[in-house]
């Protein structure tokens, strides 16, 4: 690691801000989602339902490789939902190609995610998790494009795309 990337990584902690667990985002209008009921199940209860890869995601924290998720070349409009309770994170409009290897967003539907502070790579980092069924979804960064200049890093196994149908 050379001190360019270690300077950036400090500049990043003091700009992204780290809050304790909420289940709304900042800035979120009052109203515009209704309450969200928490979906709590047993871990087995958690195997059964989703495939290996989204367990290990959504409920243990893990990391899936990077580009090896579909959803990175799509490009429908439609939304983006967690793929342990089929809650609604991410509207297409506001994903983008970040270059990392994982779906990439600018901004949460309100309300949606809940955040917490994440010291598995010892300096803090911004975790997102669904609103509904805590499941682990990714991490949140400073390096987004504007006008949030947000990027919420996701996870492709911990979501499911729902195209937008034609009325």
């Amino acid at each position: 690691m050379n001190r360019r990337t270690v300077i950036q990584m400090l500049c990043s902690l003091a700009i992204v801000p780290i809050r304790a667990t909420a289940a709304t985002e900042p800035g979120a209008a009052a109203g515009t989602r209704e309450a969200i009921v928490p979906l709590e199940l047993s871990d087995a209860q958690w195997k059964q339902r989703l495939a290996p890869a989204s367990y290990q995601v959504l409920r243990h924290e893990a990391t899936e490789p990077p580009f090896s998720s579909p959803l990175n070349g799509e490009k429908r409009k439609g939304s983006f939902h967690c793929a342990g309770c089929d809650l609604a994170l991410f509207e297409s409009g506001s994903k983008f190609d970040s270059g990392t290897g994982w779906p990439s967003f600018f901004q949460t539907i309100p309300g949606a995610v809940a955040t917490k502070t994440d010291f598995k790579l010892v300096w803090p980092r911004t975790e997102y998790h669904c609103a509904r069924c805590a499941g682990h979804q990714g991490h949140l960064f400073s390096d987004g494009p504007a006008p949030t200049r947000k990027r919420y890093c996701n996870n492709g196994v911990a979501l499911k795309f729902v195209p937008e149908t034609a009325s």
